[in-house]
Parts: C-alpha cells; sequence; structure tokens
C-alpha cells in the first residue's frame, strides 16, 4: 500500500503538502495563503539544482501542486505543455475538476494505460469499502483495474451532491492526486 510522505519531495513541496487539502468535485477555492510561494517555484527551487533530469516531469509536479492549491489555470497551462501521458494525465484530472467531463475524457483518451492505474484502483477500492453505505461509487468496492472514464462519469453524477458517494469521489481524487504527483516526482528525478 502506498503511503504519501509530504517530507519525501523536498522542502518545498513539504511546506506545500503541510495541510491535506480534499479536492472538491468542482474548482474550488484558490488557497490565497500559498499564492506567493506557488508564484516563486521554479524547477530549482522544488527540486535541488541538478537534481531534476526530466523537466517535463518536473513541471509536471509543478503543476500538481497549482492544480493542489484549486489554482485550475496555472495548472492548466502548464500541464498542456507537457507532451507526455502524464502531461496528458495532468490536463485531464484539471478538466475534471473544473467540471469539463467532455474535454477530461479527451485527454484521458490520450493518456492510454497509466503505470499509476493498478495503485489507485486498490486505493478505490480501499477507500470505497471503508466509506459506509454508497450508492453511485459502489462499483469501486469491486474494481479491479482502473477506469477513469468510468470515474469521470461517477464524478460527473455526484458532482452537485453532497452525499458519501461525492466524499468517495474526493478522497479517490486525493489519492489519484498524491500517486500521480509521487510518479511525477520520481520520474523527474531518475
Amino acid at each position: 500500500m502506498f503511503s504519501f510522505d509530504p517530507s519525501a519531495y523536498g522542502p518545498a513541496a513539504a511546506r506545500l503538502l503541510a495541510e491535506e487539502r480534499l479536492p472538491p468535485l468542482g474548482p474550488g477555492r484558490p488557497n490565497a495563503a500559498v499564492r506567493a510561494e506557488l508564484e516563486a517555484l521554479t524547477i530549482d527551487s522544488l527540486f535541488e539544482p541538478g537534481r531534476a533530469k526530466d523537466r517535463d516531469m518536473a513541471n509536471a509536479c509543478i503543476s500538481g501542486l497549482w492544480l493542489y492549491h484549486d489554482y485550475l489555470d496555472r495548472s492548466h497551462t502548464i500541464s498542456q505543455s507537457i507532451r507526455t501521458t502524464t502531461g496528458s494525465y495532468w490536463h485531464g484530472v484539471m478538466h475534471r475538476r473544473e467540471p469539463d467531463f467532455d474535454n477530461s475524457r479527451y485527454w484521458f483518451h490520450r493518456v492510454g494505460e497509466h503505470p499509476i492505474f493498478a495503485a489507485l484502483a486498490d486505493a478505490a477500492r480501499r477507500i470505497a469499502a471503508s466509506a459506509g453505505p454508497i450508492d453511485k461509487a459502489a462499483w469501486l468496492t469491486r474494481v479491479k483495474g482502473w477506469d477513469p472514464f468510468r470515474f469521470i462519469d461517477l464524478c460527473a453524477a455526484c458532482y452537485a451532491n453532497d452525499d458519501a458517494d461525492q466524499r468517495v469521489c474526493r478522497r479517490v481524487g486525493l489519492e489519484e492526486w498524491r500517486l500521480l504527483f509521487d510518479y511525477s516526482h520520481r520520474r523527474a528525478i531518475e
């Protein structure tokens, strides 16, 4: 089981990840308290100078941090310039959060099968199983492989609700963010 430790990603990321933020299914409210810190963020301030070997993956981390703090436009600007499946993944998550579900589907078609999908399916199953009574999200308790399109549909169905299904979507969204950030960070320094 994956364990997310913000301190594993260096001091800049640890500060920006110190507060757990459960992502809304919509755009959320930008976290003004960290805007200046996000504005100052560069590859060299996020990673030790010279440590980031893959600039696209390093920028994916930066895009993810903007998204984590609900600055969707800034995340979008960065992710759309990353021409990799992981850049498309960040782009798809951002559009799912807008919510622009059709555009999210487009970007997830470009992702294909991503390396985090197996761990995400496991996490979603665990989250859904511990959620108590759920309706629309019940299929997650039985999921074997990750289907990003079915998850987009679930988020769309739960978007306007404030219930257990929506909370499951949000918890799965946070775990997805963590897995994708970890993957991007590891690939940046390899």
